[in-house]
């Protein structure tokens, strides 16, 4: 029995295969099917089936391909003909990665359940060169390639998402497939320097079926209840069918405040000690909904249609105290408060509507249109109490209201011409609108300092892109990808006395190829060339400035100075976009009797980084210099590494071993800031390394499957300018899941993450000038300015029930 390569599914998007070619007559419904001939291994895909954008081409033949070889006798003109028989189903994430030309990584439903992770940031921790940010085991920012915010890009069903949503806000539980890209194609983007990852929602599966997920966790005393249903089933006997997914959960965590600053004058010796010693609470609610109806029309075509909700509800309170030692009674360095008290509340809704049309044109051409709408909107009130000893000193109260509203349109030609070649070209356009108002109080009247910003902003960003892509296969070895894309984006922003327009448009060509060096695809080199691109985010661009709460403008008192680690915050709309030329060369072995050994090399190079610097500037809120936190472009940078990996099972390699299934990957960086002194001129919060090692094994006893992992960062340190150095500690999360099947329909399953938690910290060291008058008369003496602040992690306890009915 053969494979056929239109089992490959649709890559990205959540989108279905397109409807197949019709079946050869020795396939027909009516005919025989053996039942006892073994199937060979499966062919390469054609290129179809490695396009790295989000859908695929019709495998059915162009209609100026040669003739077709007479058919070959029927079944029972020859007993020992078999017949050929088309399979129609999902392949595997490693076929999926195989086929693809660009270099790609595949993560499906089995890998997302495996540890039964709450959050994606602990998923995507364990694959090859991602790095997640926060405390060990809470997850976090996602970063690949270890680069900071905006080097990644991040999509839903290959959507960008609007600001202020965090994918540790979408519960495992909706995701159909991960997929990572290391390197941009013209149908995702080039706006991924670091690289990319889609996540995939459930999809529409033609059959009924009913998921329940009960899940009860607990960290640090703190419970945390978790309720998910997903609802499968077909609309009708042509293929239509819908999916629903909920989840409810309710978040609660604790944490310590313990920081501590210490300001040096190295002339005279003298240093102040400011100690900060407290605790806040958070407790979060969501409700999350996501759902897809898919309609098969006549002649191939099918529409659908998926809504996604989120809702949250949070509150969260601090309690803190700090020393100063020895008190300072003036200047930039005193506090009149040593007792800090605050209490916040949030809610945020977030609806988007998508729906996508393909259509079948012709045998070897369709058309995919998408749109979506969406809105999110954020309310925060915060309350801050600050006091000297008993003595009620400052009250602030702020209430802040935003509403982003969102629209996007894609449009897609895919048509495959002679010769093995898949022609994709495409046009997209999306917008987001934000509206946001504050209101501040500061000791029951009006923040005047803010009078002269507007509390109110208005600001817009609009994209348009067109992209063109040629996928082409030479002989059975070579595959060959060659993209082009323009992308331009607008930005617009409306505050008092702070404007901003803003316009950027960027050509980004992207070429890969793949040379495979057997016939079975099971060894095969990859390479890219690429051009890539950072655009500066919309906060960055907004020029309203922002006046540290620690050294606030009080009203009737004029704004004095502050110091170096409180600075003020404004953003910079003269930014210009970071671009990267890249390169990517990697090795895959797909072994015989199961997994994958494969090692990955990339470079970039930088031109424009862009850098947030705190620099000592005259300003037009204070009649002294203050210190104020811009992004500025910097100049260039370099970065590369190397990303090793293996999965395989280790009785297939080792005699009488036992079937334990064995993940490790190792990934090591380096980078290089011109223009500032090492050795730590590294890009943000770039480790050194990652590594990754799990195994899990199944009894074979007892329906019981056992495992663990353990993630390990080292610490890191990186100068960011010449001024700062900012460094954070290692990072080390042992995780470990025991799952029980209880019967063929449910299991239940508990798990420990990260166990023999660690302390973990963050500090800065800050090298402050003396400054001189104009006469020459020192009014300030250099200070060296150290700052520490640490907290402890802690274990998170798992107990999770899981139900098909």
């Amino acid at each position: 029995m053969a494979l056929s390569a239109l089992a490959a599914p649709a890559q990205g998007q959540g989108a279905p295969a397109p409807a197949p070619a019709p079946a050869p007559a020795a396939a027909s419904p009516t005919a025989p099917t053996p039942t006892t001939a073994p199937a060979p291994a499966a062919t390469p895909a054609p290129a179809a089936a490695r396009a790295p954008g989000r859908s695929q081409a019709p495998a059915s033949k162009p209609s100026n391909a040669p003739a077709s070889p007479a058919p070959a006798p029927r079944p029972d003109d020859d007993p020992q003909q078999l017949q050929r028989v088309e399979v129609q189903g999902k392949s595997s994430d490693d076929a999926q990665r195989r086929a693809s030309t660009a270099s790609k990584i595949i993560i499906g439903r089995e890998e997302i359940e495996r540890y039964g992770d709450s959050t994606i940031g602990e998923v995507l921790k364990r694959l090859p060169g991602v790095t997640t940010g926060g405390r060990p085991g809470r997850g976090g920012e996602v970063r690949m390639r270890g680069m900071g915010s905006g080097y990644t890009q991040i999509l839903v069903n290959g959507e960008r998402m609007p600001p202020g949503f965090s994918l540790d806000e979408l519960p495992p539980d909706q995701i159909e497939r991960i997929e990572v890209m290391r390197a941009p194609t013209a149908e995702f983007g080039a706006r991924a320097v670091a690289g990319t990852i889609n996540v995939v929602l459930r999809e529409a599966l033609q059959r009924r079926l009913n998921e329940v997920r009960a899940a009860l966790a607990a960290e640090n005393g703190q419970v945390r209840p978790h309720l998910s249903w997903t609802r499968n089933d077909k609309l009708d006997d042509h293929g239509s069918a819908y999916n629903l997914t909920v989840n409810a959960m309710q978040n609660r965590q604790q944490e310590d405040v313990n920081s501590r600053t210490v300001t040096l004058v190295p002339d005279t010796g003298d240093q102040t000690v400011l100690q900060t010693l407290g605790r806040s609470s958070s407790s979060r609610k969501s409700l999350n909904m996501t759902g897809r109806v898919q309609w098969r029309l006549d002649g191939g075509d099918t529409l659908a249609l998926q809504p996604f909700v989120v809702v949250n509800r949070g509150t969260s309170a601090s309690v803190y105290d700090q020393v100063q030692t020895p008190e300072v009674t003036s200047g930039p360095d005193h506090y009149d408060f040593n007792h800090v008290e605050t209490q916040g509340t949030n809610r945020s809704v977030m609806a988007r509507l998508n729906a996508q049309w393909n259509k079948r044109l012709s045998d070897v051409s369709r058309l995919e249109l998408r749109g979506g709408v969406g809105r999110m909107s954020m309310n925060s009130e915060s309350d801050r109490r600050e006091y000297e000893d008993t003595t009620l000193t400052r009250t602030q109260d702020d209430h802040t209201r935003s509403r982003d509203t969102s629209w996007s349109f894609n449009s897609k030609y895919n048509h495959q011409l002679p010769d093995e070649h898949n022609f994709v070209a495409g046009l997209e356009g999306e917008g987001t609108g934000r509206n946001q108002t504050r209101n501040c109080l500061q000791n029951g009247s009006s923040c005047s300092y803010l009078l002269d910003f507007g509390d109110d902003v208005d600001a817009s960003t609009r994209r348009l892109a067109a992209y063109a892509q040629d996928e082409w296969s030479v002989g059975k070895q070579w595959g060959f990808y060659a993209g082009l894309r323009w992308e331009g984006i607008q930005t617009d922003s409306k505050a008092t006395n702070y404007n901003v327009s803003n316009s950027s448009s960027v050509w980004t060509p992207l070429l890969h190829a793949v040379y495979k060096l057997d016939d079975k695809s099971r060894e095969q080199i990859r390479a890219s060339l690429t051009r890539s691109y950072r655009s500066p985010q919309l906060n960055d661009l907004i020029a309203r400035p922002s006046v540290n709460s620690q050294y606030p403008c009080l009203n009737g008192v004029p704004c004095g100075t502050n110091a170096i680690n409180y600075p003020d915050r404004m953003g910079n709309p003269d930014l210009k976009p970071e671009m990267a030329t890249g390169v990517e060369l990697g090795w895959e072995k797909y072994m015989t009797k199961g997994g994958l050994i494969s090692a990955n090399l990339f470079y970039r190079h930088i031109n424009d980084l862009i850098r947030t610097v705190t620099a000592l500037e005259d300003v037009s809120w204070s009649t002294e210099q203050r210190w104020v936190a811009k992004p500025r472009n910097i100049g260039t940078a370099q970065t590369y590494g190397v990303e090793l990996e293996a999965k395989f099972r280790l009785d297939e390699y080792l005699t009488d071993a036992w079937p334990v299934n064995i993940r490790s990957n190792l990934s090591l960086f380096h980078s290089k800031v011109d223009g500032i002194q090492g050795p730590d001129n590294k890009l943000d919060q770039q480790p050194r390394y990652t590594a990754n090692l799990g195994a899990d094994y199944r009894l074979r006893s007892l329906p019981l499957t056992l495992g663990g992992s353990v993630n390990y960062t080292p610490a890191n340190t990186v100068q960011q300018t010449t001024l700062t150095a900012v460094s954070s500690d290692k990072k080390r999360v042992f995780d470990l899941f025991a799952s029980w099947n209880l019967s063929s329909s449910t299991a239940l399953r508990v798990s420990a993450t990260n166990l023999a938690p660690l302390d973990y910290g963050t500090g800065s060291v800050s090298v402050v000038p003396a400054r001189y008058a104009a006469n020459g008369t020192l009014i300030s003496p250099a200070k060296l300015v150290t700052g520490e602040s640490t907290g402890r992690s802690f274990t998170l306890w798992q107990v999770r029930l899981e139900m098909k009915i």
